[in-house]
């Protein structure tokens, strides 16, 4: 590493000074290492930095994705995941279908429930508060992470009440957090482009920091590799960093690589695994003040999760036990499935530690 180091041109050199010095990068540094550096200097300069803040720890959590409904009322260009009603490949959970599902696993330990689905108005606010309060009920250690801001802003126009006010009974019903998605790149002519109609950029993050300020943490994503561009992407970044200045709410940032499969946004390649690389490097040189990155293994395939690890990343979701339908609609190959005992055995074969987390980063072990 060392004669790596020393091999480091100038503007390199400036990046790994501002790492040393606990520092973030500044958007020429973004955009050099997007462009010009190689992966490996990526590699170097992220590992470092990754290491200051963790060491050779790297998180998961024993959790179970629920996914609701795939109907959807939204038609975003980049979705291979909705339907429409009717269609034969379409479905809707009830409330019966999903207590079931958390009770099958339970018993193996799981910390958290992640809800996830399209805009359905049959499952609409009354729905999850009166299944919220009946997990609450029934387990009541379990940390409910549901719903993006699209989804937010979905109930708060079905109901005709405010953001606070959905935001409130979701809390008082029993949710404990809101998942990252929705936020695709924040940048209104982009969005206009691959998801017309959905939730604008300003609103995404008026949503998260209305929830932060009420005390509801969040998880924030960045969906990369369509018809952005390198700046589109630090943009984006910046603006989550910049809530991030104001509240302190977000958990964890995710960069979700966009899928080809099932949708027509119209892209025929993905981002190639140097480029996905490079962005976790970016990431967590960049979004400093955003304290974890997570590599989400059910999109990029374990073995890539672990490999984002040297690039920044220091958590990789966890055993996602309940299928997960999001990622293989689009085309990964990789069931959504793994136990602790496989996600611990791939950490420690690449080096690194397994920490068992729970939702808000509490070491578990």
């Amino acid at each position: 590493m060392k004669n790596l180091i020393n091999h480091l041109n100038a503007i390199e050199n400036e990046i790994y000074e501002l790492i040393l010095n606990g520092h973030p990068i500044n958007v020429e540094h973004a955009l050099y290492l997007y462009e010009k550096a190689s992966p490996t200097v990526c590699m170097i300069l992220a590992s470092e930095k990754r290491k200051q803040l963790y060491g050779n720890k790297v998180f998961y959590n024993k959790n179970i994705h629920v996914e609701v409904t795939n109907i959807c009322t939204k038609k975003c260009k980049f979705c291979s995941f909705y339907r429409e009603e009717g269609d034969t490949d379409s479905w809707e959970l009830g409330e019966e279908e999903v207590l079931n599902s958390i009770n099958e696993k339970i018993g193996e330990g799981i910390t958290e429930v992640h809800f996830t689905g399209g805009l359905n108005p049959r499952r609409n606010l009354k729905f999850f508060t009166n299944l919220f309060h009946k997990i609450r009920i029934m387990y009541p250690n379990l940390h409910i992470k549901a719903f993006t801001a699209v989804e937010i802003e979905f109930f708060s126009q079905m109901e005709k009440i405010s953001i606070v006010e959905v935001l409130n009974e979701l809390k008082i019903s029993g949710m404990n957090s809101l998942a990252g998605g929705g936020a695709e790149i924040l940048n209104d002519n982009i969005r206009n482009k691959v998801c017309p109609g959905k939730t604008r950029s300003e609103k995404w993050l008026e949503i998260h920091q209305t929830a932060h300020i009420l005390g509801i943490k969040s998880n924030c994503t960045m969906l990369y590799g369509h018809i952005e561009t390198y700046a589109d992407r630090i943009l984006h970044m910046q603006k989550l960093i910049e809530l991030q200045s104001k509240t302190g709410g977000f958990n964890c940032f995710i960069p979700l690589k966009y899928k080809i499969y099932g949708n027509n946004i119209g892209i025929k390649k993905e981002a190639t695994l140097i480029e996905e690389l490079k962005n976790y490097a970016v990431s967590r040189l960049f979004v400093t003040n955003i304290p974890h990155l997570k590599a989400y293994w059910p999109m990029t395939g374990i073995d890539t999760a672990i490999l984002a690890v040297n690039f920044g990343a220091d958590d990789i979701d966890g055993t996602i036990f309940e299928s997960t339908k999001i990622y293989s609609m689009a085309g990964a190959v990789n069931k959504p499935v793994m136990t602790e005992l496989q996600i611990r055995e791939k950490i420690i074969f690449a080096g690194f530690e397994p920490m068992e987390r729970d939702s808000e980063y509490n070491i578990k072990n």
